[in-house]
């Protein structure tokens, strides 16, 4: 029988945050696709692993923080904080960002669809400016007066 959303959610949620790209990608089916803001999207368990390890290699310490989670039939909405610091290169889609040394705190939100116990779509936004500015890539905007 397969593993209910709500199981598949948190092991897809544990792997990560344990780094364990393998465990990761026990949670994905092979046709998963992945969208994210910027134009990152991957379409394929190889290609959807190598996103998330992106982050991963850039962030050594990234680790994310679920604040709540909305579970239905076949999908889990989320709402989190990705932290770590920019200790490796970051492969984005403006091109390679050699190591800030900074720490980051980014609010996302992300939409998993699942069948049969695997993910088959993981839909992610998070507000692209807020990470540059901590990464201090753009000026920070001043605080309204």
């Amino acid at each position: 029988m397969a593993m209910s959303v709500r199981e598949a959610f948190d092991r897809g949620t544990e792997a990560f945050n344990a780094h364990d790209m393998d465990a990761f990608g026990e949670t994905m089916s092979d046709d998963v696709t992945q969208t994210a803001p910027g134009g990152m999207s991957s379409q394929g368990k190889a290609a959807c692993l190598a996103f998330y390890s992106v982050w991963i290699e850039a962030f050594p310490d990234a680790h994310v923080d679920i604040h709540d989670v909305v579970i239905t039939d076949d999908a889990a909405i989320e709402e989190g904080v990705f932290s770590g610091t920019h200790n490796g290169v970051f492969h984005s889609p403006m091109g390679d960002i050699p190591p800030t040394g900074k720490s980051v705190s980014a609010e996302y939100i992300q939409v998993l669809r699942y069948r049969d116990g695997k993910c088959v779509s993981a839909n992610l936004m998070f507000d692209r400016m807020q990470l540059l500015e901590q990464l201090g890539l753009v000026p920070a905007t001043a605080a309204a007066g």
